[in-house]
């Protein structure tokens, strides 16, 4: 089954020190390796699959786009107020939930301290 790991926490202060939204969890540990590696080692020995994954542009970024009475309307960032944003995802397939909770806390943002909201994909059928 899939899920969508979905990483939350809150950026750093300094959007100049880092303007592709690069840093934070996923700065490197050792000179050449990104922390994410150790555990995606790790989940490729259990056989989870990581089927696909990615960091976020910082919400400062983002274009809210709603429909008011068949018009387009379009705002700068997020929609929602919050200090706490999406910083990437991943979407991993396993066998149950089980599975993902484990994959999830095993994660480099939530040994930083960060969370990861779990959420299970829904089937599509084809036709």
């Amino acid at each position: 089954m899939r899920y969508m790991l979905l990483m939350v926490g809150v950026p750093a202060d300094d959007e100049q020190a880092d303007p592709a939204g690069t840093a934070s969890v996923a700065e490197t540990a050792a000179e050449d390796e990104p922390r994410w590696m150790p555990w995606f080692r790790e989940m490729t020995a259990r056989g989870v699959t990581l089927v696909e994954g990615g960091r976020l542009q910082r919400a400062s970024t983002a274009t809210t786009v709603e429909l008011v009475n068949s018009e387009v309307l379009l705002s700068d960032g997020p929609f929602a107020e919050t200090k706490e944003q999406i910083l990437g995802y991943h979407i991993i397939d396993v066998a149950d939930l089980d599975e993902a909770v484990y994959v999830a806390s095993r994660h480099p943002v939530v040994t930083s301290g960060g969370r990861i909201e779990v959420r299970p994909m829904l089937v599509q059928t084809e036709p």
